[in-house]
């Protein structure tokens, strides 16, 4: 054989072996909800909303009942999604408004590392981790394509989207974005069908302002005014995660596909359903941080499984690399999940999971959590697994566990990075007002 002939054998045997090795790594799909209830999807109780697509991956993979985000507000927890590691290692313990509160570039972004690994990387949705200048826009960590709202709808002086590069005035379709975002998502999927993709669709559902199409408003015109508005705008957001499901579908991927499904943080909204969970976002009372969290990877994880492990948002991308095939040279705080999703073990290595906001902290170990849930409390330990709504302060009975998991989070602390900036409207003066306006809803009700 001619030695051009050998080079192009060489050269095909090449690129097939790079093609399969594609090929065997799964495209990874995170659905990230803003201000959703711990127990706002079907799945978890809810029943103010219809969530038949959610309740479906949950059916078809793990639910965990004991799912948490980093952050009771929206900016910490996408940084601790973002990086798997602790927002207060960089001190963003709230949500950014100025410059200079950007996600640091010293961070590496889920983006990044799988960019690294051949994939690529879209997002699709709220950013909200710095819009200052392009250096702290997505395609400049990470991301390939990128569209949405820079923050929240409406926030802000300037420009609420972005596209690729640019900040823009308008986008067709808002302020009614979870329709839109599918569009997006699904074009993206399909552009990019032949090769590893990572896609992030990161809803402004459920988070303020309540809007919805027309349809979605008729059919809850049942309900009180808020409460309708706050339903069509969930039942919107669970029709646009069908909708990217049903293309994975027809794209013959969703055997090659690992999806999350998690909240940002609490409910926000005050008939959000939360279970009886105490406190709400802003706060790291279980309401503020324990929130609807599910995986799924048909084929890959057992259907139909529900689990009381305590897992975290910081998990995802451990366990995106580990799926990947990947690994980081930078520390991180998540776990790969991958042998508790597989069924290949019930439990994961005993850890701690810790939670700041400003002046607020919280550590949980086991089922015993400490609070201390504004800046005039002193911390209260409750044991989560008799007493979920953390009602009883067991620190007088207990109070050498007390006493040792004030030490953790001190140990812990001394680690992070103090906070950049505070939000004084819940971690001042405001944050004990707000904490005896949560008694008198809880003794209405009662």
């Amino acid at each position: 054989m001619k030695l051009s002939a050998l080079l192009l054998c060489f050269a095909a045997a090449l690129l097939s072996s790079a093609t399969a090795a594609d090929v065997a790594k799964p495209n990874i799909l995170i659905f990230y909800l803003d201000d959703m209830g711990w127990a706002q999807p079907g799945a978890y109780g809810g029943k103010m909303a219809p969530t038949p697509n959610m309740d479906a991956l949950a059916a078809g993979g793990v639910r965990f009942t004991n799912g948490y985000s980093s952050g009771c507000v929206c900016s910490p927890g996408r940084v601790g999604l973002m990086t798997g590691r602790y927002q207060a290692r960089t001190g963003h313990d709230a949500n950014p408004t100025k410059a200079g509160r950007e996600l640091l570039l010293s961070e590496t972004t889920l983006a990044q590392h799988l960019k690294t690994a051949g994939y690529t990387t879209g997002i699709v949705g709220k950013w909200h981790l710095g819009d200052t200048s392009p250096e702290f826009m997505p395609t400049a960590r990470g991301f390939d394509f990128a569209m949405g709202t820079v923050g929240n709808l409406g926030e802000g002086k300037g420009p609420s989207f972005y596209r690729g590069k640019e900040l823009v005035e308008d986008l067709a379709g808002a302020p009614v974005t979870s329709p839109v975002y599918a569009r997006e998502s699904v074009n993206f999927m399909e552009a990019n069908q032949a090769k590893p993709w990572l896609l992030m669709l990161s809803f402004n559902a459920v988070h303020s302002p309540h809007v919805s199409s027309e349809k979605w408003l008729e059919k809850f015109k049942h309900l009180p005014k808020h409460d309708a508005a706050y339903a069509a705008l969930a039942a919107e957001a669970d029709e646009a995660i069908g909708t990217v499901v049903t293309k994975l579908r027809e794209l013959k991927q969703e055997e090659n596909t690992l999806i999350f499904l998690i909240s940002d943080n609490g409910g926000a909204y005050q008939n959000a359903e939360m279970g009886g969970l105490r406190g709400h976002k802003w706060f790291v009372w279980e309401g503020g941080i324990r929130v609807s969290w599910m995986a799924a990877w048909k084929g890959h994880i057992p259907a139909g499984r529900v689990s009381d492990e305590p897992v975290i948002q910081l998990d995802v991308l451990p366990t995106a690399l580990a799926a990947a095939g990947a690994t980081s040279s930078i520390p991180l705080d998540g776990v790969n999940l991958l042998p508790l999703l597989e069924g290949k073990t019930d439990k994961l290595a005993p850890r701690e999971l810790y939670f700041r906001f400003g002046v607020q902290q919280a550590v949980r170990q086991g089922d015993w959590k400490l609070v201390k849930a504004s800046k005039d409390m002193q911390p209260m330990l409750v044991n989560l697994a008799t007493d979920p709504g953390e009602q009883t302060d067991l620190s007088a009975k207990e109070p050498e566990k007390a006493q040792a998991l004030q030490k953790l989070f001190d140990q812990w602390n001394a680690t992070m990075q103090p906070p950049r900036w505070e939000d004084l409207r819940w971690n001042g003066e405001e944050s004990r007002k707000a904490g005896k306006k949560e008694k008198r809803k809880k003794k209405a009700k009662e």
